[in-house]
């Protein structure tokens, strides 16, 4: 496989910040590890929601806007929005604020968690990564953000 930098892309950045969201999303283990049982360095839920469309507001607009400069193609973009759509609706139902175990509970979890994982892994596979990599901390992320 040809490793595509993430930094080919003119918003790169961005594109860390919601594959690392996405990442941790997708991550049952990490729910369970690291969310439940509060293990700094990972941030929660909300965190994760927070970076999956902090810059990119793709809470107001489809991925597809971002073809080019965020994501490599429509098939990532179309990814993106579904497990944005997923996990924002989730959000919408039980709060912001609520505990990760309200989120872990509530009923469209799986499918969320399923939708996260599918644009995870096409991100990961067309940057050259491997899908199944433990997910970075936040303080990896920030290196990683400012090292270029």
């Amino acid at each position: 496989m040809v490793r595509m930098p993430l930094h080919d892309l003119p918003w790169w950045r961005w594109r860390a910040n919601v594959r690392s969201a996405l990442h941790m999303l997708s991550d049952p283990v990490l729910h369970q590890e690291r969310w439940l049982a509060a293990v700094p360095g990972y941030g929660d839920v909300t965190d994760a929601v927070y970076r999956l469309v902090e810059d990119t507001w793709l809470d107001n607009w489809s991925a597809d806007k971002y073809v080019g400069s965020v994501f490599r193609d429509s098939q990532e973009a179309a990814l993106v929005d579904v497990a944005v759509l997923r996990v924002l609706r989730i959000m919408h139902q039980v709060g912001p604020d609520a505990p990760v175990s309200a989120y872990l509970q509530h009923h469209g979890w799986p499918e969320a968690v399923r939708a996260a994982r599918e644009a995870h892994v096409r991100l990961a596979l067309n940057d050259g990564e491997d899908p199944d990599a433990p997910p970075r901390s936040l303080d990896e992320l920030a290196v990683l953000l400012h090292s270029l």
